[in-house]
């Protein structure tokens, strides 16, 4: 009875400090590159027409621009090296074009 007891407290101590540990940052993975950027106090961040245009200025330099017009999203990325990048997504299609 006594060695049944001590191993049931060990089982129960070894479960409760594996699921205590799992997954702590899971909000931060689950966070898209536009919302880590937004949150980010060195960027300055646009908002206009109801969340329709969004303009976030990093502190590297770089902006960004995302538009939704008529379901269809556009995002516009200027470096600070001079290079742009630009997504298009129109219907499920995706068209990416990349300047340098």
């Amino acid at each position: 009875m006594k060695y049944l007891l001590k191993s049931g407290l060990f089982i129960l101590t070894l479960s409760l400090s594996l699921v205590s540990c799992r997954n702590i940052d899971d909000d931060q993975e689950e966070k898209t590159e536009v919302e880590r950027l937004m949150e980010d106090p060195n960027n300055k961040v646009e908002v206009k027409d109801g969340g329709d245009k969004i303009k976030i200025e990093t502190a590297e330099g770089d902006e960004i621009k995302i538009k939704k017009d008529d379901g269809e999203y556009k995002k516009k990325i200027d470096r600070a090296d001079g290079s742009e990048s630009k997504v298009k997504i129109d219907d499920g299609e995706v068209k990416v074009k990349t300047d340098n």
